[in-house]
This record gives structure tokens, sequence and C-alpha cells, in this order.
């Protein structure tokens, strides 16, 4: 009988593997992480995408749906309007997908989001103070735009230090959290001790307050803020080296996985409850050892898991998981 926690959806190239999981990664997000733009996932010729799917959530039911078009995207979540934090509410996930390695080698943002996710998921008031300094940070690029004055300027100093200084502090925590799970995770993935260190986004030996001080003439000349939570980032080391500059990409692909299952791990130990976790060709670019690895860490999140390839594959699951064959765009359930 096939596992229910494994799910494997396999087929040929471009056949809507990936596509799938595209859909299942919306329920839970609102949005592609394929694409950004709106007519890339709708599809050619309609006027509107709309998903709608059940979630068990606290020995209940959930029903959530999304309806996105160019008149903009509406979410609802058991019959009622809502908005993105609702959704990840109801069906928080987790994506390993070709473009993982970004998580790495990408820019610092994205490295922020992995952060200010896992915040959001496991300190229930961290999504209010990210958005009152996101708010701060946005008016005082304005006034800096608009020329203001000294005094205009020094009030909205003050509110965005005050929302800049919690947002720093729950991001420390978090780091903090993920260091010691993560070097574990590391460890075993790539057979290599590596380490995780947050920066802050001002010169570490200074007060924010100083490095607005310090950096306002420029910041007036180019219109923006140049030091502040919105410029932070994620350190990693491989063996007391910068990663993004030595790692290959099959090491890059498994140290950003490592950072996946550490947010996966946390999140489910501080809410008490399992995750979902797409998979999409895990195999890719990784050796039959490397692949073991990464799998075995995997089932043993215990998180129910959908993964994509080529053909069932017995590697990936330690029991028959329930199989799912695409064929031109149409799913049909198979025989293990």
């Amino acid at each position: 009988m096939a596992d229910r926690h494994y799910n494997l959806i396999f087929g040929e190239n471009a056949s809507g593997k990936t596509s799938l999981l595209e859909a299942i990664a919306y329920l839970g997000r609102g949005k592609s992480f394929r694409s950004s733009a709106t007519q890339d996932v709708i599809k050619h010729g309609a006027h509107e995408l709309l998903l709608l799917g059940k979630v068990g959530r606290g020995g209940r039911e959930a029903t959530v749906g999304v309806r996105n078009s160019k008149e903009g995207l509406e979410i609802r979540v058991d019959g009622e309007s809502a908005g993105t934090a609702k959704l990840a509410e109801a069906l928080p996930l987790q994506i390993v997908d070709p473009d993982v390695h970004e998580l790495v080698s990408g820019n610092p943002e994205v490295r922020r989001r992995y952060l200010d996710w896992i915040a959001f998921h496991v300190e229930p008031g961290y999504l209010a103070v990210w958005r009152r300094f996101r708010r701060a940070l946005k008016q005082r690029n304005a006034a800096l735009k608009e020329g203001a004055s000294e005094a205009v300027l020094d009030s909205w100093d003050r509110e965005f230090l005050e929302s800049a200084s919690l947002v720093h502090q729950f991001r420390v925590q978090i780091t903090g959290l993920c260091a010691m799970v993560f070097e574990e995770v590391a460890e075993d993935l790539l057979e290599h001790s590596a380490a995780v260190e947050y920066r802050q986004g001002w010169a570490s030996d200074s007060a924010l307050d100083a490095a607005l001080s310090k950096n306002r003439a420029r910041d007036r000349e180019y219109g923006t803020t140049h030091a502040g939570p919105h410029r932070a980032d994620l350190k990693l080391a491989l063996d007391d080296r910068m990663a993004r500059k030595i790692v290959s990409r099959g090491q890059q692909k498994l140290l950003a996985c490592a950072l996946i299952l550490t947010a996966t791990e946390l999140v489910q130990s501080e809410t008490e409850r399992p995750l979902l976790l797409l998979l999409d060709d895990p195999a890719a670019e990784l050796d039959a050892s490397s692949l073991g690895r990464l799998m075995a860490r995997v089932i043993n999140l215990g998180c129910q898991v959908v993964a994509t390839a080529l053909e069932p594959d017995s590697r990936l699951f330690p029991s028959a998981p329930a199989l799912f064959h695409v064929e031109r765009g149409t799913l049909m359930k198979a025989e293990g």
C-alpha cells in the first residue's frame, strides 16, 4: 500500500509535472515560484487562473482558493476573503526547485525572504513588525527623493530606527535558531563543515542611528536608504570559506537544500505542525550518494512530500509512494 506521506509525480519532460507543483505552491503562496508575471501563469487564451484545494489543519479540513487575472489577486480561506499571510498559514510549504541554488548564489533579497519566512511562522508578532518597517522605509525613501527638510527626515528616522531595531532583533534570534540545525544538516548532506551568519545591513562596529547620520548626504543624493535591515544578508561558509565563491553546482544545491530542510525542521518544531515539501526533480545535478543523503534527511522530517521525476525512482522514498503519471498535461493515478 502506498504511503500517503510521499507522492511521486512522473512523466516526460514538458509533460506538466512542474506545472502541477506550481499550482500546489500557488495555493500556499499566492504566486508562482517560476515567474513573477501573471500572464506567464495563466493558460494562453484564458482570462484568469482559478485554483481550489483542501488542506488538513488541526484535525479538520480547510478550503483554500486563489483566483488571479489582470484585475488582480483574490484569495479565500474557508470561504472568507484573505491575504497571502492567511494563505501561508493555511498551507505552509517549502520548495526545492531548479532555482534553489539562488539561496546560495543569488542576491541578498532571496536570503532575507528565507529568514522572514521562518520568522513569520515562528514569531506571531513578526509580520506586523515587518510591515511597519517596510512602511517606514518607503516613507523615508520618499522623503529623501522629495528633498524633505532635516526636521521631516529626522521624524522619519525615528520611526525607521524603532521598526528596524525590532526586525533586526527577530532576525538575529531566528539566525541563532537556524545556526545549529543548519550546521548539522549541511554536514550530513555535504560531508563538510558549514556555518551561517547574519550580516545586519550596516557596519558591524556601528549603531544604526550612527550609520544613518553618516550616510544622510549620500542617501539624499541617491534618494534611497543605504543602511538598515533591508540591506541585510546571510553569510554561508563551507569549511570556513565563503560558500558562494568556491562550491560546485551540486554543492550549491545541497547547501541550499540544507537551508530549506533547516527552515522546515524549525517551523515544524515551533508550530508542532507538519509542512508540505515540494521537490522538483530532486535527483538533478546530484550523484547517487548525495541524493541518498538528501532524501534520508527529507524522510526524517516526517512531513508530506510531493516530488517529481522522469520515471518512478526507488531511490527517492523508503516505502512505496503514491504514484501519479502526467502525460500532456493530464494527471492519472498510477499503479505502484
